[in-house]
């Protein structure tokens, strides 16, 4: 399967998954609303899920699937399936005691990661309740990410990228049918998420079982490849990551704000993780195997040419895709959360933050993007430099931001965190280019200024139009949810053949941006 029609997949499913994603969050807010329960829940959930992101689909992902595809192209499948055993024994046992220590410790993180929840006992009882329950789904989604770096290592991308979707339809449910028999009905959020994570590990083990490389799994402490992944892990932790690392800084300063402000950046996330998981990851999840063989192989100038195709694809989708939520952030929320416990100043508020993490949107995009070419490489240092470096600047920024903000009561400090993060992201992908070129792993391709002013032109000529077809945002707060279904229906459209038409008549072939260019 060629690059994009496996990038065309893994979007595709992602999109499905970020479809169930958006429902799930429009249950929450519709059943919950926006309070001190719903952030109690937020944090319990965004702990493991940092975690998860981190260590699972960060830092082991981007040394696991390099290490395996070598392992595979230089030795051959058993050699694979003796590296699959050892290292799932090793993960498997690290992730149950490290499981049992936070169950034991669940208030010390909720203190390390919510110490605003502290002079509020009930939120910070319940918080930790909920940690116990939760905690658990990194031990089950780490190993779920094991089996989909060897399924997209071997080209089956389709699985991964579906499995996200038993999340969403386990919170659904419990939302649904859950919350109402309990005493506490916040509290079955998080045995929907424990259940999450058994089901989406359970989905895809029939899978790697047809390819013949599961056996019965050993500790594997000295194995050779288990040994280098973890040495390769331990500096990806920061490198791979540091997207996820300012969220979660944000949070903990957001639990000092005004209630409802952690679930006002959480929802603003959820937007950009919309574009970003369809194409960004997506995009990221194709390459990283790719690029691993082309480095294997010996093959410089492919490798150069794939991450320049990969670099093009970011300017044509991500540019639209973030000038259209920055100026649709009010008209989006409105529709999908306006309803029930969830209030007009939650969107009003929960558009803000959307509004300056869609600038970012770009730099969340090409850090994903850009890190494969260190990861394939092996090189998990220069990714780390850079982002230290990121994230000290976004700590420094959330403070020089955020007080201020509060000092002069502005009524909507949060979006001091959402600006912190989105610059620091562009700090991590500029330096991340800047490393790739001076190294001489990368140099771009012609054509580039010319690209770039096509689709400069192509999003002015979007922004405007839906600029002036979704007019105030009062309108989408007084609208009836039908009103607002109907207006969007056809703007997002409308803006959508805008760009394509206008990039089609600038000269635009897509037919070219397909494959790499060839050597």
């Amino acid at each position: 399967m060629g690059l994009f029609k496996s990038t065309a997949v893994v979007s595709s499913m992602t999109m499905v998954s970020r479809v169930f994603g958006l429902l799930r969050d429009m249950v929450f807010t519709r059943i919950f609303g926006a309070d001190a329960g719903t952030d109690a829940f937020l944090v319990a959930f965004k702990i493991p899920n940092f975690l998860r992101r981190l260590f699972a689909e960060g830092a082991f992902s981007q040394a696991f699937v390099p290490v395996l595809s070598g392992v595979k192209t230089e030795q051959g499948d058993e050699a694979v399936s003796d590296l699959v055993r050892h290292t799932l024994g090793t993960m498997a046992g690290i992730l149950f005691f490290m499981t049992v220590f936070a169950a034991i410790a669940a208030p010390i993180l909720v203190m390390i990661f919510a110490p605003g929840f502290i002079d509020q006992p009930e939120k910070f009882a319940l918080t930790t309740d909920m940690l116990r329950i939760t905690f658990p789904y990194i031990m089950f989604m780490s190993l779920t990410a094991l089996s989909a770096g060897i399924l997209n290592s071997y080209g089956r991308f389709a699985v991964p990228a579906f499995t996200p979707v038993l999340l969403n339809l386990s919170l659904i449910g419990a939302a649904i049918w859950l919350a109402p028999m309990m005493e506490v009905p916040i509290m079955a959020l998080a045995w929907g998420v424990f259940f999450a994570g058994t089901a989406q590990l359970a989905f895809q083990i029939p899978f790697i079982l047809k390819l013949g490389l599961l056996r019965w799994p050993r500790w594997g402490w000295r194995h050779s490849g288990v040994r280098k992944i973890l040495k390769l892990m331990l500096p990806g932790i920061f490198g791979s990551s540091v997207m996820q690392i300012n969220l979660l800084f944000d949070t903990l300063i957001a639990s000092f704000l005004v209630s409802g402000s952690v679930t006002w950046l959480y929802l603003s996330d959820r937007m950009v993780e919309l574009p970003l998981g369809i194409f960004g990851i997506a995009l990221a999840t194709v390459i990283l195997p790719n690029l691993s063989k082309k480095h294997a192989a010996g093959d410089p100038r492919a490798f150069s040419l794939m991450l320049d195709w990969a670099l093009r694809w970011v300017l044509v989708i991500a540019l639209p895709a973030a000038v259209a939520l920055a100026v649709l952030a009010g008209p989006i929320l409105s529709t999908l959360f306006l309803y029930g416990d969830f209030r007009a100043l939650d969107v009003e508020m929960a558009a803000i933050s959307l509004l300056v993490y869609s600038g970012g949107l770009i730099g969340f995009i090409l850090v994903k993007v850009l890190a494969p070419g260190y990861f394939s490489r092996q090189d998990t240092k220069t990714p780390v430099k850079v982002g230290l470096i990121a994230m000290v600047a976004n700590m420094v920024m959330n403070v020089l931001f955020v007080v201020p903000m509060v000092q002069l009561g502005w009524s909507a400090p949060h979006a001091g965190l959402a600006l912190a993060t989105s610059i620091s992201s562009f700090i991590n992908a500029a330096l991340l280019y800047r490393g790739l070129k001076r190294a001489g792993v990368y140099s771009p391709s012609t054509g580039w200024m010319k690209l770039f002013l096509q689709t400069g032109f192509a999003v002015i000529v979007m922004g405007v139009l839906i600029y002036l077809a979704a007019g105030e945002l009062s309108f989408w707060i007084t609208a009836t949810a039908s009103q607002r279904i109907f207006q969007l229906s056809w703007i997002i459209p409308l803006g959508a053949l805008s760009y394509f038409a206008v990039l089609r008549l600038s000269g635009v072939r897509f037919s070219q941006l397909q494959r790499p260019r060839q050597s």
